[in-house]
């Protein structure tokens, strides 16, 4: 293969088990309002650090669920974990503002999605996240339905798109 096909965020972008040490720097992006808007199912107060501290806890302690912290050139972008807390295997990530438009969730999705077994796997994002919905598509996932839900990073009720990878 040319040089021009080689991936260039290869070797760049980097997934590992999260560490208590991380999240400092998870709570500091997840303050961003942007971010808390684009993602817009989000806890009640993102502000809160006890709560976050509290829910991060419980989703390290708890073996079912696949955590992981995606590096960017060794820097903490952000996360990525597979839960089951709608009765089926999901997909979810967040990214830190900074690190947004640079291909870096598309590759960190595609690497955690390679290490993970289980078929299908689901994903949600708000019907308006037109950047999430594009890794999700690049990563393989169809839209197979639609739900809406509350979102607390907007305030009001919200359209999303249930996505799935066969």
């Amino acid at each position: 293969m040319g040089e021009h096909t080689r991936n260039p965020l290869a070797g760049r972008v980097r997934l590992r088990d999260i560490a208590a040490s991380d999240l400092p720097t998870l709570f500091e992006q997840q303050l961003d309002p942007d971010a808390n808007y684009m993602a817009a199912f989000t806890s009640k107060d993102p502000t809160d650090r006890d709560a976050f501290t509290a829910h991060w806890a419980k989703i390290m302690g708890d073996a079912t669920i696949t955590l992981k912290t995606i590096l960017f050139e060794g820097q903490i972008a952000g996360s990525v974990l597979s839960h089951a807390w709608f009765g089926k295997p999901e997909i979810s990530y967040w990214l830190g503002k900074e690190y947004w438009g640079k291909g870096i969730a598309t590759e960190a999705l595609s690497q955690f999605l390679a290490a993970l077994r289980a078929r299908p796997l689901y994903a949600r994002a708000a019907k308006d996240n037109v950047a999430s919905l594009r890794v999700l598509a690049k990563c393989g996932f169809t839209v197979t339905g639609e739900d809406k839900g509350f979102a607390n990073a907007r305030g009001t009720e919200v359209e999303e798109f249930i996505l799935e990878l066969a």
